[in-house]
């Protein structure tokens, strides 16, 4: 474990992203039908993504939790050649991380190694992805495992929120699933039906593979020829992509015995791959500094107000806020979306928040790692996998009109969730076409 400790520093102190393509140029190349990105990593780590397209729209909501489950089943279970005790033994015996995951668009599983331990740690990576055991006790144990920490999150007010919101925006839509399921439908997930649905998405029409690693081409082609004839090819796959847009302010209050009221707003959001996607991250990311001097500094209405864009293949931008007057925080916060309709953000803004954001997608991008992820979340959601090497010039490019823009464009009606005291908020201040007025100040916090 020293080992790979000190290779992971090593390569946590490479260039950025974009930097490091241009000095060992990233390619691509078809294999079997398979999208195969690499990128040289200059150091001596190896990487190995391998992405399954599809995320929730691969499963009814009958069946949530089910693929992250079978993610987590092909390390926890054993494989055909080994049990869970002797696959981990291996992969620790050369200080191997082999994990994955499933979230809203995608399932990821992979492999994170020193490069002179490849040859060892990647039959073991192969094994875990094409003849997983899903052995029926273990099973059983990461399946509670998973039911404890569902009941666990339903605790949290800001966990039970987040799942109202989207329930209540996303219904009947794909994106009101939940990846990590809900106790009514992990307890009915068996080992055998696991498996069967894990051979069902293991095919080559949705996968794509990412290898941050110094290999020659040659052999990463003899590797991954041989990997991937072990899979079928599967159906065509495309994965959608849908606008979110109300038509309608709407509110849904649900009375919960919080220490203070929980309000979550959604609304629309730029399609990943349009050209009002980056303008509207910048935008999104300003009006989160605005809206938190507005509510907290200037109002003292709440602790730690947000506001964020998820731009997945269903994007949307939230407003999020915790507070003893929900009736006065909506009129500062409509107030607020007003004010920056009719005079804009400022030119420094936008230079500050370019700089700000790019700084942190280099920073982020640090690690074999998080190259890895880069290069596959904009491949699956974005359809180009070198916009992580093109985002420096696509950001620096955005113009203040079009950051102004597209605020205007995709901030318009939001459905709005309340949970807390139902005395203390009226409705009617959410869903009115004009906007509150804000009212008379109040003593205390």
């Amino acid at each position: 474990m020293k080992k790979l400790i000190h290779y992971i520093f090593l390569a946590a102190i490479t260039m950025p992203l974009s930097v490091l393509a241009q000095q060992n140029k990233a390619y691509d190349m078809m294999i079997n039908g398979v999208k195969v990105i690499v990128q040289p990593s200059g150091n001596e780590i190896a990487v190995v993504r391998t992405v399954i397209k599809g995320g929730v729209q691969n499963y009814p909501a009958s069946k949530a939790g089910i693929e992250n489950l079978a993610v987590q089943a092909l390390t926890e279970c054993g494989t055909v050649k080994d049990d869970k005790n002797s696959f981990k033994d291996k992969l620790d015996r050369v200080s191997a991380q082999v994990n994955g995951y499933s979230d809203m668009d995608f399932a990821s599983f992979s492999l994170n190694c020193i490069k002179s331990d490849f040859e060892t740690a990647w039959p073991l990576y192969s094994d875990a992805l094409l003849t997983p055991r899903f052995d029926a006790k273990e099973f059983d144990r990461i399946k509670q495992d998973a039911i404890n920490f569902i009941r666990a999150n339903e605790s949290s007010p800001d966990n039970a929120l987040d799942k109202m919101a989207k329930q209540t925006a996303f219904a009947g839509k794909n994106y009101a699933k939940e990846p990590q399921g809900s106790v009514a439908t992990i307890s009915k997930l068996t080992a055998a039906e696991t498996k069967k649905y894990w051979k069902s998405i293991l095919t080559r029409s949705r996968m794509v593979i990412v290898i941050v690693a110094d290999f020659d081409k040659a052999y990463i082609e003899k590797k991954v020829t041989e990997f991937l004839s072990n899979i079928p090819a599967g159906a065509p796959f495309t994965l959608k992509k849908e606008s979110y847009s109300p038509v309608a302010n709407t509110f849904k209050p649900q009375e919960r015995d919080n220490a203070t009221n929980y309000v979550r707003g959604i609304t629309s959001g730029p399609l990943p791959g349009t050209t009002d996607f980056n303008a509207f991250v910048l935008a999104m990311r300003i009006f989160a500094n605005r809206h938190f001097i507005e509510i907290r500094s200037k109002n003292g209405l709440s602790y730690a107000p947000q506001s964020w864009f998820s731009g997945g293949t269903t994007p949307y931008a939230n407003i999020a806020v915790t507070t003893t007057d929900p009736d006065k925080y909506i009129a500062v916060a409509r107030n607020l979306i007003d004010q920056i309709k009719q005079e804009g953000f400022t030119a420094e803004e936008l230079k500050n928040e370019k700089t700000g954001y790019l700084t942190g997608i280099f920073y982020r991008q640090e690690t074999n790692e998080e190259q890895a992820s880069s290069y596959a979340s904009n491949e699956v959601i974005h359809g180009d996998w070198k916009r992580s090497i093109k985002i420096q010039n696509d950001v620096k490019a955005v113009t203040l009109q079009q950051l102004n823009d597209a605020f205007k464009k995709y901030i318009n009606y939001i459905t709005w969730v309340y949970q807390g005291d139902p005395k203390k908020v009226t409705a009617a201040l959410y869903t009115q076409k004009l906007t509150p007025k804000i009212p008379a100040e109040k003593k205390g916090f």
